[in-house]
């Protein structure tokens, strides 16, 4: 169960990962391009994340339940977002992304509390 678990887990990381940039980064990257040229960029990213998330959730959804798959997807694409922002975007930090992943946790505890 924890070795499907840990897959499970990875391939959700890296599958954000490829989701972020194919959401975000023709903000920065093609923000002078029409927008029809940075959706079809976006979908070619988001191919490759279709193709690590749909086998993690599977992999996931044979230890868990669909809630508590959910949740942490949820934690990872926050955990990719913020980083993200503020590095490859040049955001500022917010006090609110330490507020919104404290109430993440507080979701997982409910997600996951027998």
């Amino acid at each position: 169960m924890q070795y499907k678990l840990g897959l499970s887990i990875l391939l959700l990381c890296l599958s954000n990962v490829f989701m972020t940039f194919a959401w975000y980064s023709h903000l920065k990257e093609l923000n002078n391009k029409h927008w029809i040229i940075a959706a079809l960029v976006s979908w070619g990213i988001a191919l490759f994340e279709y193709l690590l998330q749909v086998p993690a959730n599977r992999i996931g959804f044979s230890v868990i339940s669909v809630g508590q798959l959910k949740i942490i997807q949820e934690v990872i694409s926050l955990s990719v977002f913020i980083p993200f922002a503020i590095l490859y975007l040049k955001e500022p930090f917010k006090i609110n992304y330490v507020w919104a992943g404290l109430c993440m946790l507080g979701a997982v505890y409910f997600m996951f509390r027998k």
